[in-house]
């Protein structure tokens, strides 16, 4: 692949507008074309940053032809659902020769398009995890859930955007959760099929890790907040902060994830035929017994990404076109050694219903602060709302608390009508 690089960059999440953000510091990028983008995509480097509204995200053939005309030579999906749909195979197939993708195949993305799917997968291989049971008929599920006495989460096995997965506290909440699931169909067909897994205590622990098939090279370890409301109240959203590195996980855990639970994963969809190319989130919980995996992603996490990315010093462009390529191994991923913290500011009423179009301002962020959009629009000068987490402050100094006090002073330079934040973030981290 020559030096410079044409990308297309699907999506319009805050994890969009770090991927961009970050491969604008590399000399190797010509120009990013993103479909659809945001607010922030759109007012990154107009010179070298495009939001493409003419094409929609879903339509491969569509996107296929805006990538040939545009001469784009490296395709990266963003969110989960194109990969799950086979976006890479299809390019794969039908864009001829010149265009690399940093992302799995349909196969391999498999591991979170299907939460029945991944428990499976690793029961063959042996990598630890929650014992589970799928169900794909409710009154068996019901019975299932009646003959046991420990606590449980119950989940929907397809994409639910992040919100599938159920805590219930007692046993009536727990039938209550299966009726809303597989009857109700909450989260629609996604909920067609359930995992009943047991409730792992312990403290949560996220990894992104770069891998062409063979080797892995992992970020930081990460911990999101899902609930909404501070001290982990209320339902559970895709992710309203984060911060890293994480203290519960010293080098000898790591070392042992690694060991245990990565590279095992990486080999195991390898050897059953479906190589991993891509980044891949891993979900663990610390318990008693070691780490366990809660559950696969096939994509950067967000706002996970925004943390990290921040902290990454190494050229993700090379990284990226080092996993597509298969020589990861020759490639470092170099990190700073100091901590990011990310605030996110949703729109009020998130996550049930909330208003779209509020016009917001930004004011200048001091240095080291930087503002992800995540539900933004850009029209006529103007920064919209349009989503539910609708932008990130992010911010890196040399210690955690630096860090999370400067997030929240770049919070301090949003504004727009019913936001809301949780002024939490990193809150137990920073107690211990």
């Amino acid at each position: 692949m020559a030096d410079s690089l044409r990308v297309l960059l699907v999506g319009n999440g805050g994890r969009e507008h770090a991927i961009a953000w970050k491969l604008l510091q590399s000399p190797r990028i010509a120009h990013i074309y993103v479909v659809p983008g945001n607010g922030g995509t759109a007012t990154l480097s107009p010179e070298k940053v495009t939001n493409v509204s003419s094409v929609k995200d879903t339509d491969f053939a569509g996107l296929v032809s805006f990538a040939k005309e545009n001469k784009v030579n490296f395709l990266i999906p963003g969110p989960e659902a194109p990969l799950v749909a086979g976006i890479v195979d299809f390019f794969a197939s039908n864009a001829g020769e010149g265009i690399k993708a940093f992302g799995p195949s349909g196969a391999a993305a498999r591991m979170e398009g299907s939460k029945t799917f991944s428990k499976d997968f690793m029961k063959r291989h042996n990598i630890p995890t929650a014992a589970y049971e799928n169900f794909s008929s409710f009154d068996a599920a019901k019975n299932y859930l009646d003959s046991i006495n420990h606590n449980v989460v119950i989940k929907a096995s397809g994409l639910a955007a992040g919100k599938g997965v159920i805590i219930p506290q007692t046993k009536d909440e727990a039938h209550a959760a299966l009726k809303d699931i597989m009857l109700d169909k909450e989260f629609g067909t996604a909920g067609d099929e359930v995992v009943i897994e047991e409730f792992l205590e312990g403290d949560e622990l996220s990894i992104l890790s770069f891998s062409d098939g063979h080797t892995i090279k992992s970020l930081p370890p990460a911990q999101d907040h899902k609930r909404i409301f501070d001290g982990d109240k209320g339902p559970n959203t895709g992710g309203m902060g984060t911060y890293a590195p994480t203290r519960i996980a010293p080098r000898d855990v790591l070392d042992r994830i690694d060991k245990e639970i990565l590279q095992p994963t990486i080999d195991g969809m390898r050897n059953e035929g479906f190589t991993f190319k891509g980044v891949l989130f891993t979900g663990l919980m610390m318990t008693k017994q070691g780490p366990k995996v809660l559950e696969y992603n096939v994509r950067f996490g967000d706002p996970e990404t925004q943390s990290l990315l921040a902290l990454m010093e190494s050229d993700l462009a090379k990284v990226m076109v080092a996993c597509a390529d298969g020589r990861l191994k020759d490639v470092d991923v170099k990190v700073s050694d100091k901590s990011a913290a990310t605030v996110v500011v949703a729109a009020g009423g998130y996550p049930g219903s909330y208003a779209k179009g509020t016009p917001m301002t930004l004011d200048a962020t001091p240095a080291d602060i930087v503002l992800f959009h995540a539900g933004t629009s850009f029209s006529n000068n103007t920064v919209a709302t349009s989503g539910g987490r609708v932008i990130a402050s992010t911010a890196t100094a040399p210690t955690l608390e630096e860090a999370v006090s400067k997030a929240y002073q770049g919070v301090k330079c949003i504004h727009f009508e019913g936001m809301q934040y949780r002024k939490d973030i990193a809150g137990r981290a920073l107690k211990k």
